[in-house]
Protein backbone atom coordinates (compact mmCIF):
# COMPACT_ATOMS: atom_id res chain seq x y z
CA UNK A 1 0.00 0.00 0.00
CA UNK A 2 0.87 3.66 -0.05
CA UNK A 3 2.82 5.88 2.93
CA UNK A 4 0.38 7.06 5.31
CA UNK A 5 -0.62 10.67 3.39
CA UNK A 6 -0.39 13.87 4.50
CA UNK A 7 -3.30 15.60 6.02
CA UNK A 8 -5.58 18.94 4.74
CA UNK A 9 -5.94 21.61 7.01
CA UNK A 10 -9.89 22.53 6.41
CA UNK A 11 -10.38 23.94 9.21
CA UNK A 12 -8.78 25.10 12.70
CA UNK A 13 -9.32 21.49 14.26
CA UNK A 14 -10.63 19.83 10.92
CA UNK A 15 -7.97 17.73 9.10
CA UNK A 16 -8.90 15.54 6.02
CA UNK A 17 -6.71 12.93 3.68
CA UNK A 18 -6.16 14.17 0.63
CA UNK A 19 -8.74 11.76 -0.73
CA UNK A 20 -11.86 10.95 0.82
CA UNK A 21 -14.52 7.95 0.92
CA UNK A 22 -17.81 8.67 -0.77
CA UNK A 23 -20.78 6.81 0.88
CA UNK A 24 -23.90 7.45 -1.55
CA UNK A 25 -23.80 3.54 -2.79
CA UNK A 26 -24.14 2.48 0.88
CA UNK A 27 -27.86 2.05 1.41
CA UNK A 28 -28.93 3.14 -2.03
CA UNK A 29 -30.59 0.08 -4.10
CA UNK A 30 -31.92 2.01 -6.85
CA UNK A 31 -28.69 3.36 -8.41
CA UNK A 32 -26.20 0.74 -6.47
CA UNK A 33 -28.11 -2.12 -6.08
CA UNK A 34 -27.52 -2.08 -2.06
CA UNK A 35 -28.26 -5.21 0.16
CA UNK A 36 -27.77 -5.13 3.75
CA UNK A 37 -25.85 -8.65 2.82
CA UNK A 38 -23.27 -5.90 1.64
CA UNK A 39 -22.37 -4.58 4.83
CA UNK A 40 -19.33 -7.20 6.11
CA UNK A 41 -17.88 -6.22 2.84
CA UNK A 42 -18.52 -2.48 3.43
CA UNK A 43 -17.05 -2.57 6.92
CA UNK A 44 -13.90 -4.10 5.90
CA UNK A 45 -14.03 -0.97 3.48
CA UNK A 46 -14.00 1.36 5.55
CA UNK A 47 -11.37 -0.48 7.93
CA UNK A 48 -9.07 -0.62 5.12
CA UNK A 49 -9.65 2.81 4.27
CA UNK A 50 -8.68 4.24 7.99
CA UNK A 51 -5.71 1.86 7.91
CA UNK A 52 -4.21 3.19 5.22
CA UNK A 53 -4.42 7.09 6.11
CA UNK A 54 -7.50 7.27 3.92
CA UNK A 55 -9.42 8.73 7.48
CA UNK A 56 -12.69 10.85 5.95
CA UNK A 57 -15.72 9.72 4.65
CA UNK A 58 -18.71 11.86 2.94
CA UNK A 59 -22.62 10.96 3.58
CA UNK A 60 -25.71 12.68 3.77
CA UNK A 61 -28.60 12.57 5.75
CA UNK A 62 -30.75 11.56 2.39
CA UNK A 63 -29.15 8.79 1.15
CA UNK A 64 -30.58 5.39 1.59
CA UNK A 65 -32.73 4.19 -0.15
CA UNK A 66 -36.57 4.83 0.84
CA UNK A 67 -36.81 2.88 3.96
CA UNK A 68 -33.30 3.03 3.61
CA UNK A 69 -33.02 6.54 4.25
CA UNK A 70 -30.01 7.25 6.78
CA UNK A 71 -28.53 3.77 6.56
CA UNK A 72 -25.09 5.17 5.23
CA UNK A 73 -24.76 7.33 8.47
CA UNK A 74 -25.93 4.68 10.36
CA UNK A 75 -23.20 2.02 8.85
CA UNK A 76 -20.64 5.14 9.13
CA UNK A 77 -21.34 4.79 12.57
CA UNK A 78 -21.34 1.30 13.61
CA UNK A 79 -17.96 1.19 11.41
CA UNK A 80 -16.25 4.14 13.19
CA UNK A 81 -17.07 2.78 16.43
CA UNK A 82 -16.27 -1.23 15.89
CA UNK A 83 -12.61 0.25 14.85
CA UNK A 84 -9.83 -0.78 16.21
CA UNK A 85 -6.61 0.18 14.19
CA UNK A 86 -4.00 2.25 12.58
CA UNK A 87 -5.74 6.15 12.61
CA UNK A 88 -8.87 5.27 14.42
CA UNK A 89 -8.59 8.51 16.04
CA UNK A 90 -8.28 10.38 13.02
CA UNK A 91 -11.71 9.56 11.68
CA UNK A 92 -13.75 12.88 10.26
CA UNK A 93 -17.08 12.36 9.29
CA UNK A 94 -18.74 14.65 6.74
CA UNK A 95 -21.91 14.75 6.07
CA UNK A 96 -24.58 16.84 3.83
CA UNK A 97 -27.68 18.25 4.97
CA UNK A 98 -30.73 18.06 2.46
CA UNK A 99 -32.61 21.07 1.40
CA UNK A 100 -35.86 20.19 1.83
CA UNK A 101 -39.06 21.99 1.39
CA UNK A 102 -39.62 21.84 4.90
CA UNK A 103 -36.66 22.75 6.30
CA UNK A 104 -37.11 26.47 6.60
CA UNK A 105 -35.77 27.86 9.83
CA UNK A 106 -31.91 27.58 11.53
CA UNK A 107 -33.38 25.80 14.16
CA UNK A 108 -34.33 23.17 10.99
CA UNK A 109 -31.04 22.43 10.03
CA UNK A 110 -29.60 21.98 13.94
CA UNK A 111 -32.53 19.01 14.41
CA UNK A 112 -31.30 17.75 10.99
CA UNK A 113 -27.42 18.07 12.05
CA UNK A 114 -28.71 16.45 15.93
CA UNK A 115 -30.42 13.76 13.90
CA UNK A 116 -27.46 12.75 11.47
CA UNK A 117 -24.99 12.75 14.74
CA UNK A 118 -27.87 10.43 16.41
CA UNK A 119 -27.64 7.75 13.19
CA UNK A 120 -24.02 7.94 13.42
CA UNK A 121 -23.42 7.69 17.20
CA UNK A 122 -21.04 10.62 17.38
CA UNK A 123 -20.71 14.14 16.68
CA UNK A 124 -20.54 15.22 12.58
CA UNK A 125 -16.94 16.78 12.22
CA UNK A 126 -17.99 19.09 9.10
CA UNK A 127 -22.02 19.49 7.67
CA UNK A 128 -22.50 20.69 5.00
CA UNK A 129 -25.76 21.80 2.73
CA UNK A 130 -26.49 19.63 0.02
CA UNK A 131 -27.62 22.10 -2.66
CA UNK A 132 -28.85 25.71 -2.99
CA UNK A 133 -32.53 26.43 -3.48
CA UNK A 134 -31.84 29.20 -4.70
CA UNK A 135 -33.17 28.15 -8.27
CA UNK A 136 -36.78 28.03 -6.90
CA UNK A 137 -37.30 28.96 -2.89
CA UNK A 138 -34.06 31.70 -2.88
CA UNK A 139 -35.79 33.04 0.46
CA UNK A 140 -35.30 29.61 2.06
CA UNK A 141 -31.29 30.07 1.61
CA UNK A 142 -29.98 32.79 4.68
CA UNK A 143 -32.23 31.15 7.36
CA UNK A 144 -30.28 27.35 6.36
CA UNK A 145 -27.00 29.50 6.43
CA UNK A 146 -27.96 30.55 9.86
CA UNK A 147 -28.61 27.51 10.96
CA UNK A 148 -25.01 26.01 10.05
CA UNK A 149 -23.54 29.01 11.79
CA UNK A 150 -25.06 28.39 14.75
CA UNK A 151 -24.24 24.86 14.36
CA UNK A 152 -20.53 26.02 14.49
CA UNK A 153 -21.02 28.15 17.37
CA UNK A 154 -22.44 25.90 19.29
CA UNK A 155 -19.32 23.46 18.90
CA UNK A 156 -21.59 20.73 17.54
CA UNK A 157 -19.43 20.47 14.15
CA UNK A 158 -15.46 21.45 13.34
CA UNK A 159 -16.41 23.04 10.15
CA UNK A 160 -18.82 24.45 7.64
CA UNK A 161 -19.26 23.36 3.82
CA UNK A 162 -21.78 23.78 0.62
CA UNK A 163 -22.40 21.72 -2.21
CA UNK A 164 -23.54 22.39 -5.76
CA UNK A 165 -22.71 26.28 -5.33
CA UNK A 166 -21.50 27.96 -8.11
CA UNK A 167 -19.23 31.41 -7.37
CA UNK A 168 -22.06 34.10 -7.64
CA UNK A 169 -23.90 32.31 -4.93
CA UNK A 170 -20.56 30.74 -3.08
CA UNK A 171 -19.50 34.61 -3.08
CA UNK A 172 -23.25 35.79 -1.34
CA UNK A 173 -23.21 32.70 1.11
CA UNK A 174 -19.51 33.67 2.21
CA UNK A 175 -20.28 37.35 2.67
CA UNK A 176 -23.45 36.29 4.56
CA UNK A 177 -21.57 33.59 6.62
CA UNK A 178 -18.56 36.08 7.22
CA UNK A 179 -20.81 38.50 9.33
CA UNK A 180 -21.82 35.50 11.59
CA UNK A 181 -18.36 35.11 12.08
CA UNK A 182 -18.13 31.87 10.27
CA UNK A 183 -15.59 30.59 7.48
CA UNK A 184 -16.95 28.16 5.09
CA UNK A 185 -14.37 25.55 4.74
CA UNK A 186 -15.46 23.19 1.82
CA UNK A 187 -17.35 23.64 -1.34
CA UNK A 188 -18.26 20.23 -3.05
CA UNK A 189 -19.31 19.95 -6.43
CA UNK A 190 -19.51 17.67 -9.39
CA UNK A 191 -16.04 17.56 -10.86
CA UNK A 192 -14.19 15.01 -12.89
CA UNK A 193 -12.41 14.29 -16.07
CA UNK A 194 -15.87 14.39 -17.84
CA UNK A 195 -17.34 17.06 -15.37
CA UNK A 196 -14.88 20.08 -15.76
CA UNK A 197 -18.03 22.50 -15.92
CA UNK A 198 -17.87 23.61 -12.22
CA UNK A 199 -14.08 24.55 -12.35
CA UNK A 200 -13.44 25.88 -15.98
CA UNK A 201 -16.97 26.99 -17.40
CA UNK A 202 -17.89 28.73 -13.86
CA UNK A 203 -14.36 29.61 -12.18
CA UNK A 204 -14.69 28.38 -9.14
CA UNK A 205 -11.36 27.34 -8.52
CA UNK A 206 -9.90 30.81 -8.51
CA UNK A 207 -12.75 32.03 -6.12
CA UNK A 208 -12.34 29.27 -3.98
CA UNK A 209 -8.27 29.71 -3.57
CA UNK A 210 -8.86 33.21 -2.85
CA UNK A 211 -11.48 32.43 -0.50
CA UNK A 212 -9.06 29.60 0.94
CA UNK A 213 -12.29 27.29 0.47
CA UNK A 214 -10.71 23.67 -0.56
CA UNK A 215 -13.23 21.76 -3.13
CA UNK A 216 -14.38 18.59 -2.81
CA UNK A 217 -14.90 16.82 -6.04
CA UNK A 218 -17.53 14.48 -6.41
CA UNK A 219 -18.53 11.41 -8.67
CA UNK A 220 -14.51 11.86 -9.57
CA UNK A 221 -15.07 8.29 -11.91
CA UNK A 222 -18.58 9.74 -13.88
CA UNK A 223 -20.24 6.70 -11.82
CA UNK A 224 -17.43 4.23 -13.27
CA UNK A 225 -17.35 4.90 -16.45
CA UNK A 226 -13.55 6.27 -16.15
CA UNK A 227 -12.65 3.35 -14.40
CA UNK A 228 -12.23 1.71 -17.59
CA UNK A 229 -14.63 -1.08 -16.77
CA UNK A 230 -17.33 -0.11 -19.52
CA UNK A 231 -14.99 0.45 -22.57
CA UNK A 232 -17.98 0.06 -25.46
CA UNK A 233 -21.86 -0.96 -26.21
CA UNK A 234 -21.09 -4.29 -25.07
CA UNK A 235 -19.93 -3.94 -21.54
CA UNK A 236 -22.51 -1.14 -20.29
CA UNK A 237 -24.01 -1.55 -16.29
CA UNK A 238 -27.44 -2.52 -15.41
CA UNK A 239 -29.84 -0.17 -13.87
CA UNK A 240 -30.43 3.85 -14.37
CA UNK A 241 -26.60 4.14 -15.87
CA UNK A 242 -26.97 2.06 -18.84
CA UNK A 243 -28.96 4.66 -20.93
CA UNK A 244 -26.41 7.14 -19.87
CA UNK A 245 -23.21 5.02 -20.31
CA UNK A 246 -24.29 4.39 -23.86
CA UNK A 247 -24.62 7.73 -25.05
CA UNK A 248 -21.16 8.70 -23.68
CA UNK A 249 -18.64 6.24 -24.05
CA UNK A 250 -19.25 6.45 -28.47
CA UNK A 251 -18.20 10.27 -28.03
CA UNK A 252 -15.77 10.14 -25.05
CA UNK A 253 -13.48 7.04 -26.41
CA UNK A 254 -10.15 9.75 -27.33
CA UNK A 255 -10.30 10.54 -23.28
CA UNK A 256 -10.53 7.10 -22.22
CA UNK A 257 -7.78 5.74 -24.72
CA UNK A 258 -5.47 8.47 -23.20
CA UNK A 259 -6.69 7.28 -19.53
CA UNK A 260 -5.34 3.66 -20.53
CA UNK A 261 -2.07 4.71 -22.15
CA UNK A 262 -1.20 7.12 -19.62
CA UNK A 263 -2.23 4.62 -16.82
CA UNK A 264 -0.02 2.19 -18.48
CA UNK A 265 3.10 4.24 -19.09
CA UNK A 266 3.05 5.19 -14.67
CA UNK A 267 1.92 1.65 -13.88
CA UNK A 268 -1.22 2.48 -12.50
CA UNK A 269 -4.99 2.13 -13.65
CA UNK A 270 -7.41 4.04 -15.35
CA UNK A 271 -9.46 5.06 -11.94
CA UNK A 272 -6.26 6.13 -10.11
CA UNK A 273 -5.07 8.44 -13.23
CA UNK A 274 -8.41 9.58 -13.02
CA UNK A 275 -8.51 10.46 -9.15
CA UNK A 276 -4.59 11.75 -9.37
CA UNK A 277 -5.76 13.83 -11.85
CA UNK A 278 -8.52 15.35 -9.94
CA UNK A 279 -5.88 15.64 -7.37
CA UNK A 280 -3.14 17.76 -9.18
CA UNK A 281 -6.28 20.16 -9.73
CA UNK A 282 -5.81 20.62 -5.94
CA UNK A 283 -9.27 19.36 -5.34
CA UNK A 284 -10.00 16.59 -2.77
CA UNK A 285 -11.51 13.86 -4.71
CA UNK A 286 -14.24 11.37 -3.18
CA UNK A 287 -14.77 8.32 -4.90
CA UNK A 288 -17.28 5.52 -3.69
CA UNK A 289 -16.51 1.69 -2.84
CA UNK A 290 -18.49 -0.78 -2.73
CA UNK A 291 -16.14 -3.71 -2.01
CA UNK A 292 -12.52 -4.27 -1.33
CA UNK A 293 -11.13 -4.10 -5.13
CA UNK A 294 -12.92 -0.69 -5.39
CA UNK A 295 -11.43 0.57 -2.00
CA UNK A 296 -7.84 -0.68 -3.33
CA UNK A 297 -7.86 1.29 -6.55
CA UNK A 298 -9.13 4.35 -5.10
CA UNK A 299 -6.47 4.24 -2.21
CA UNK A 300 -3.56 3.43 -5.15
CA UNK A 301 -4.60 6.94 -6.25
CA UNK A 302 -2.55 8.17 -3.92
CA UNK A 303 1.96 8.16 -3.43
CA UNK A 304 2.50 9.12 -6.54
CA UNK A 305 1.84 12.47 -9.03
CA UNK A 306 1.17 12.60 -12.99
CA UNK A 307 3.35 14.86 -14.83
CA UNK A 308 2.54 18.74 -15.29
CA UNK A 309 2.07 17.29 -18.93
CA UNK A 310 -0.35 14.03 -18.21
CA UNK A 311 -2.39 16.59 -16.69
CA UNK A 312 -2.69 18.97 -19.48
CA UNK A 313 -3.05 16.30 -21.65
CA UNK A 314 -6.36 15.14 -20.43
CA UNK A 315 -7.14 18.65 -19.31
CA UNK A 316 -7.20 19.13 -23.12
CA UNK A 317 -9.13 16.37 -24.23
CA UNK A 318 -11.54 16.25 -21.46
CA UNK A 319 -12.69 20.01 -22.26
CA UNK A 320 -12.80 19.82 -26.09
CA UNK A 321 -15.03 16.14 -25.79
CA UNK A 322 -18.24 16.01 -28.41
CA UNK A 323 -19.72 15.31 -24.66
CA UNK A 324 -19.81 15.57 -20.95
CA UNK A 325 -21.37 14.43 -18.01
CA UNK A 326 -24.67 16.18 -17.55
CA UNK A 327 -24.72 18.15 -14.62
CA UNK A 328 -26.45 18.16 -11.11
CA UNK A 329 -29.79 19.67 -11.52
CA UNK A 330 -29.10 21.43 -8.32
CA UNK A 331 -26.21 23.05 -9.17
CA UNK A 332 -26.17 27.02 -9.17
CA UNK A 333 -24.17 30.09 -10.62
Amino acid sequence: MTATPTLIRVADDLLLSPIGCGTWAWGNRFLWGYEMTMDEELQQVFNLHVSQGVTWFDTGDSYGTGKLNGRSETLLGKFAREYRGDHQNEVAIATKLAVYPWRLTPQSMIKACEKSAKRLGRSVDLVQMHWSPAKYFPWQEKPLWEGLAQLYHQGLVKGIGLSNYGPKNLQRASEYLRQQGVKISTLQVQYSLLSTYPLVRLGLKQLCEELDIKIIAYSPLTLGILTGKYQDLNSLPSGPRKGLFKELLPKIQPLLHTLEAIAKNNGKTMSQVALNWCICQGTIPIPGARNLHQARENIGALGWRLSSAQVTELEKIAINLDKQMIQNIFQTT
